[in-house]
């Protein structure tokens, strides 16, 4: 395994073109024909099923040689190519695809093992770029040997060539040869608590696995064999002769007890071991107990920090930080974690430690937006059971009897919006200084986000109709880091491009003869 240092100009794109393309390593006919086996399980009981009613058990045998000859073919077509100014893969069996990526737009680098990956000493390369998030197209080396990934790990993150000296090292140099210079002090900035655990029921994980096991049991047909056994029938039973009062809430006690213990083991395996560092270089989040992922971010990439506090999650005090990063898209599964679900005090903690220049951003009290907004918050959480209250004192004017317990419903509904609209003005607020800009937002799935100003590529005002009659309007700021877009919301119109100003001094010149 080898890796040219970045480089540019003709002579680099020369020496590129020369290098021989590699494969992965030959451990992965171990690991291929296995996971294409248990990803097509279901495929393989119904030929199963297929080959015994009809006598001929080659059913099983001939799609079985399909799976495994198709995961076979999918190593002996992909390589790949590690050069001085791109990165590349080639992949395909009946239509060939060649991935590249100039070394310069690399921002990130996860390196992830599932249980048989471990046990075959081998590890997943994942190269992130921001510009094919969400388009299927991704660079994923599927898998190379553990022992050299950490130096091919650091050695894709030196994108720039400028920043690489001459030392004299030639193209394919092996990592072992390179010359060892000081590494950079490593700082600590969190570590996972065993303690935190107690924060998984809070989120909808379990809810989430226990309803997906559900619908493939059903799928799978075992619904009826499992709803059938006597241990099933027989507590089914005892929970009938309760009442039925009783019984729907022995059902959902039980599910939640069962979803909360699911979440609490998937919390562990996933996020155990959990260690977050950073060297002044890179900021590197490790975690996983059966599975692992290494995540390693270019520190002058980050352009900020995220803070969510979903409603369950809030009322028990924590809360779940990402960082926003350049060329790394938020939306993606874990892609940019900082800290699971954890105490507030440890996430607030945290963000300071990962951005020391932004002060107490992430706690401080934010400018409110004032009478308007909030108006517009109670009128919308009050609209819906207000036209339900309408339409059923229409029916009862017309002479028909509304049922008691309609006319609760419509009380508490309305006690839960007002609530709700308290809390989602309670949420609203904003801070504006140099080189900073903290916006927060939401209820149900509450964020406040703290954005360096200097990463901001552009600044919008927007008004929607009836944001136009009241008065107000949204400030986005436009930047190539998590989400690409954070939203000021519902701000004084007279103050939204001072806000812009006052986070970017001198970037909205440009329109101040029309303001």
């Amino acid at each position: 395994m080898s890796l040219a240092p970045p480089d540019g100009g003709d002579a680099a794109e020369a020496r590129e073109e020369a290098m021989p393309w590699a494969r992965l390593d030959r451990r992965m006919l171990l690991v291929h024909p296995v996971t294409e086996v248990v990803r097509l399980l279901p495929v393989l009981v119904v030929s199963f099923v297929v080959g015994t009613s009809s006598g001929n058990h080659l059913w099983s045998a001939v799609v079985l040689v399909i799976v495994v000859g198709a995961a076979i073919a999918r190593w002996l077509t992909t390589s790949y190519r590690l050069g001085p100014v791109h990165v590349q893969l080639r992949t395909g069996v009946l239509q060939k695809k060649v991935l590249s990526i100039p070394r310069g737009r690399i921002r990130s680098v996860d390196v992830r093992a599932n249980a048989l990956h471990r046990l075959l000493g081998l590890a997943v390369v994942t190269v992130g770029t921001g510009q094919h998030a969400g388009t299927g197209e991704t660079f994923e080396l599927n898998a190379l040997d553990a022992r050299v990934v950490p130096a091919l790990r650091d050695g894709l993150l030196e994108t720039s060539a400028a920043a690489a000296p001459d030392t004299g090292i030639e193209t394919g140099t092996r990592f072992d040869d390179r010359p060892t210079t000081p590494a950079p002090p490593v700082r600590e900035l969190a570590r996972v608590h065993p303690a935190w655990v107690r924060y998984a029921p809070f989120t909808l994980t379990g809810i989430v696995v226990v309803g997906a096991a559900a619908g493939l049991l059903g799928q799978s047909g075992a619904a009826g064999a499992v709803a059938s056994s006597a241990i099933v029938d027989d507590t089914y039973r005892r929970v009938v002769d309760l009442g039925a009062t009783a019984a729907v809430v022995v059902a959902v006690v039980a599910a939640l007890v069962v979803s909360s213990v699911v979440a609490a083991v998937r919390y562990l395996l996933v996020y155990g071991n959990l260690v977050v560092t950073d060297d002044g270089e890179r900021l590197r989040v490790s975690h996983g107990v059966v599975s692992t992922r290494h995540s390693s971010f270019d520190r002058t990439r980050l352009r900020g920090a995220s803070v969510r506090r979903p409603l369950l999650l809030r009322l028990a005090g924590g809360a779940r930080l990402d960082a926003v990063m350049t060329g790394v898209s938020a939306d993606e599964h874990e892609s940019s974690l900082i800290l699971p679900p954890a105490p507030r005090s440890a996430v607030s903690t945290t963000a300071a430690a990962l951005l020391p220049a932004m002060g107490d951003a992430v706690t401080a009290r934010l400018v409110v937006h004032g009478p308007v907004a909030r108006r517009r918050r109670v009128t919308r959480a009050l609209l819906p059971p207000a036209a339900v209250a309408v339409a059923v004192a229409g029916y009862a004017v017309s002479g028909r009897s509304v049922p008691w317990w309609v006319w609760a419903a419509l009380v508490v509904a309305t006690l839960a919006a007002s609530a709700l609209a308290a809390d989602r003005y309670a949420a609203l607020g904003h801070r504006a200084e140099p080189g900073l800009l903290v916006t927060e937002h939401g209820s149900l799935d509450r964020r406040r986000v703290v954005l360096d100003a200097r990463g901001v590529v552009a600044w919008t005002v927007r008004q929607t109709f009836f944001q136009r009659r009241a008065g107000v309007a949204t400030l986005v700021a436009a930047t190539a880091a998590g989400t690409g877009a954070y939203r000021v919301l519902d701000v004084p119109v007279e103050r939204a491009w001072a806000i812009a100003e006052a986070a970017a001094p001198g970037a909205t010149d440009v329109w101040g003869a029309d303001r």
